[in-house]
């Protein structure tokens, strides 16, 4: 088979590319800019397609896509919907694809969070144009058709192994540092993790597989296991605290978790009011985990995580080793300005 791989260099992308690499077929690696492992370039949806991209495609895993999640709605746009409607350009009825979206599509949406009105419900422009992306592959794609929906994505179940720190490796900067001075969720939502090797290796299994007659969904999470955010918060402080200990350091407080609705009714104008404007914009980006900290209830898996907490506790060991300044680091504690902004 001949297998196109966008986004090959991204978090999820090099596991992906990895696996294929030994699968026996031929795969052509393509990522934003040109690298030995990914040696096409191609800034999908701002320009065309390269000359090694032209023919017959077996299977395309679409795996590239702008993760962040203060995007505004024109620009979730142009980094993951433009892009799309450029590699289906390059499939025809015979080609497979294997598009990696996000479990966060799915469960319930509230116009109340965080931006929602904006994104129709959705907590972000990253996930809104995710869900928009499945409706327009169901509506006008003719081939056959794979989702891969993957939670929040960290390291490596066996040693914590990632491409990238990033999403909620946010949260570790933050407790090490003081930024977090209370996390805001719900003590007994829930918050889904998945190792990036078991998201790759679904996705990878689904290029591999006979093209299914219907559109499939894959949906990877931890379902009857899955963590709390108090149990979540748990695991990474314990094992924070427990790599401070071997150095020496003082253990990390656990912050406070302060439920959603209290925090945007009361705590929030009082940040605005009386903190700097660095802590308050500290306390924004924070707030983007909200609506993924108060789940009411957990996703329901076809290929379900084993053990998470394990799976976190691996992820912040291997983000101590790698970042050990930041793991060993003394926390600012906040201050109120004098003179309210």
């Amino acid at each position: 088979m001949r297998i196109l791989l966008t986004g090959a260099t991204g978090v999820v992308g090099t596991e992906v590319a990895d696996l294929l690499r030994t699968s026996g077929h031929t795969l052509v690696p393509v990522a934003r800019r040109a690298t030995p492992d990914a040696p096409v370039s191609w800034r999908i949806g701002a320009e065309p397609p390269p000359a090694e991209l032209t023919g017959h495609w077996d299977v395309i895993v679409h795996a590239a896509a702008t993760t962040r999640w203060t995007l505004s709605r024109e620009e979730a746009v142009g980094a993951n919907l433009d892009p799309l409607r450029a590699v289906l350009a390059l499939a025809d009825r015979d080609t497979h694809l294997v598009q990696v979206s996000t479990a966060y599509v799915g469960g319930t949406r509230n116009p109340e969070d965080l931006r929602g009105a904006e994104f129709e419900g959705y907590r972000n422009g990253y996930e809104w144009s995710k869900a928009r992306g499945e409706d327009l592959v169901r509506a006008e794609y003719p081939g056959a058709l794979t989702v891969v929906r993957p939670p929040l994505v960290v390291g490596r179940s066996q040693d914590g192994r990632i491409a990238r720190f990033s999403g909620p490796y946010t949260i570790l900067q933050a407790l090490v540092s003081g930024l977090a001075a209370v996390v805001v969720g719900d003590p007994g939502g829930f918050a889904e993790i998945s190792p990036v090797d078991q998201v790759a290796a679904v996705i990878a299994a689904a290029a591999l597989a006979d093209p299914p007659a219907t559109p499939r969904t894959e949906v990877i999470a931890g379902g009857a296991a899955c963590l709390t955010l108090s149990a979540l918060l748990d695991v990474i402080c314990d094992t924070l605290n427990e790599y401070r200990a071997r150095h020496g350091v003082p253990p990390i407080e656990r912050p406070p978790l302060v439920p959603v609705e209290s925090w945007n009714r009361f705590f929030l104008p009082l940040a605005d009011r009386y903190l700097s404007p660095f802590q308050t914009q500290a306390v924004r980006l924070l707030a983007m985990f909200q609506s993924y900290t108060a789940m009411a209830e957990p996703f329901t898996p076809t290929h379900p995580v084993t053990d998470p907490g394990t799976v976190m506790a691996t992820a912040v060991r291997h983000w101590a080793d790698r970042k050990p300044r930041l793991a060993l680091a003394r926390p600012e504690p906040w201050t109120l300005l004098a003179t309210p902004v």
